[in-house]
């Protein structure tokens, strides 16, 4: 009869404690609600957003925006900054395409613009590769490609030059995820030479292009 009487009292006791938690977990939370979040609370709720937006993916940049890991976070503004804004081009059918990303859009339908700028009706993002060549240390320029692929007319390029002035001017260029085109480095592009395009849309990049790995 003793031993009932003591496992009853056992399970009050740890019924209390789970309240208890319960009370001071609400409590915690209330003051954080009220008052304003701290620079450390501010850094680990980041770091939890990126952990669950950027899963492992390797080799895929995450933790950075995808720019500052291929060309430095100065040059990066720069790409970003003379990017050319994209217009439709007439493809086979007669439809008007914008560049597109060919690693999810391989045909037409899928290329044509929407009501919305930056993307197409199929919902897609208008998208444009790029590649890099910095010659400031020989006192040249940043000489910057844009690569633009839509499906059934193939590629098209375009260069923009920018001085070194240029480099420092635009450094601080916002790099934001809705900007427009989708800018996609091809130095950091996993597998880029090892895509099959038909003969007539064969990247001109293949195998031009100097991999960089993100630290």
């Amino acid at each position: 009869m003793r031993a009932r009487e003591e496992d009853g009292a056992a399970s009050v006791e740890h019924v209390g404690l789970v309240l208890l938690i319960a009370l001071l977990a609400i409590g915690a939370i209330a003051a954080l609600a009220a008052a304003p979040p701290t620079d450390e609370a501010r850094r680990l709720g980041s770091a939890l957003d990126r952990k669950i937006r950027c899963p492992a993916r390797l080799p895929d940049p995450c933790w950075e925006d995808p720019l500052t890991n291929a060309y430095s976070r100065q040059v990066a503004g720069l790409v970003r900054a003379l990017a050319p804004t994209p217009r439709p081009v007439a493809g086979p059918s007669g439809l008007g395409l914008v560049p597109v990303d060919f690693r999810y859009c391989r045909s037409e339908s899928c290329a044509v613009p929407g009501d919305r700028a930056g993307l197409t009706a199929s919902n897609r993002r208008v998208t444009a590769f790029t590649s890099v060549v910095d010659r400031r240390r020989s006192g040249g320029d940043v000489e910057v490609s844009y690569w633009l692929y839509r499906p059934g007319i193939g590629w098209d390029r375009a260069v923009r030059h920018g001085s070194a002035a240029q480099v420092e001017r635009y450094a601080g260029t916002p790099l934001l995820d809705t900007a427009n085109p989708v800018l996609v480095p091809l130095e950091t592009l996993y597998g880029r030479d090892h895509y099959d395009f038909p003969p007539d849309e064969e990247p001109p990049w293949r195998w031009n292009v100097e991999s960089v790995y993100p630290g």
